[in-house]
């Protein structure tokens, strides 16, 4: 069948299209996105503001339009933390419903890291043995770890590079102090959760999704996207550590003309980068593998099991 996962996210809103059946590897079909950047769009309450709303609704009917042509038989829409920490959620997801006829259904931090392991570890298979996994989101960080497909231990920090981008480096060449303050109060968050994690062992495989730290491995002397999705990549910490005062000193537009980084994340990259390298750094990580697949691809891969269940 067409499987359809519309992911309503802090950055992007994107329809992935797959032809995919209980026990087969879904194929990708199509993909639409559209860069609303909701993270970055709330106001002083918290509150997702009117025009942002009317943007979001526009998105998912243009989204819904891009499904039917490509014939999905089945959607799964839903929201991660952009929309589930705004003060009118509620609202926000009434109106969509409303106008649109699609119910998102708003994923939690933890849901999101743990449909995003099993992504992993199916990509990885059982051969991997325990996987860390780390995942920088627009809005959250998430990290889980574990030798099953559900992992042991699964947590979301307010560690995303879109709302850390707004909140501590709002100017497009940032501030010496500011950016030591944003790289403080990340180091602090993260190592709260460090002894959730190392208390079941060191893993046997590090793997980080999500388009930050695809282009952190990327400007870091990765294969291109285009040379294919069976390519292994890697980012060494060493190389990320040599490349965050580098991006530090560049304005969005510079941060743009580097390899594989895109117009829109240009802006956030280098928080992305601080929380990249905290992640590794606290967790002993010297090198990580970048997994292709991730939160959208564990929402249809836990669709098809509960349709092979059946």
């Amino acid at each position: 069948m067409r499987l359809g996962v519309l992911d309503v996210g802090s950055n992007t809103v994107h329809l992935l299209v797959v032809d995919a059946h209980p026990g087969a590897r879904p194929l990708p079909a199509h993909s639409h996105k559209a860069e609303l950047r909701l993270a970055q769009l709330l106001d002083g309450s918290g509150a997702i503001g009117a025009e942002g709303v009317d943007k979001l609704v526009g998105v998912v009917r243009d989204a819904l339009q891009a499904a039917e042509d490509k014939g999905v038989e089945d959607l799964l829409p839903f929201a991660t933390s952009a929309v589930r920490e705004a003060s009118n959620a509620d609202e926000v997801l009434t109106r969509v419903q409303d106008t649109t006829g699609v119910e998102l259904q708003v994923l939690s931090g933890e849901e999101e890291a743990r449909l995003t392991f099993l992504a992993v570890r199916r990509w990885f298979g059982w051969s991997a043995g325990k996987l860390l996994v780390l995942d920088i989101g627009g809005g959250s960080l998430e990290i889980a770890y574990g030798i099953d497909e559900e992992p042991d231990a699964a947590v979301s920090l307010p560690l995303g590079a879109g709302r850390l981008t707004a909140g501590w480096l709002p100017d497009d060449l940032p501030d010496p102090e500011e950016i030591r303050a944003l790289r403080r109060h990340v180091r602090t968050e993260i190592a709260r959760t460090v002894g959730e994690f190392t208390r079941f062992g060191a893993p046997d495989h590090v793997v980080a999704t999500s388009k930050t730290f695809k282009q952190l491995a990327r400007i870091a002397g990765a294969a291109r996207s285009a040379d294919g999705l069976y390519v292994q990549r890697e980012l060494k910490r060493e190389s990320l550590q040599a490349w965050v005062p580098r991006l530090a000193s560049m304005t969005a537009d510079q941060r743009a003309e580097l390899p594989g980084v895109s117009d829109g994340r240009a802006g956030q990259l280098l928080a992305g980068a601080l929380v990249a390298e905290a992640a590794m750094d606290l967790f002993g990580v010297e090198n990580l593998e970048i997994c292709p697949w991730a939160l959208r691809e564990g929402v249809i891969l836990r669709r098809l099991d509960h349709m092979g269940s059946v």
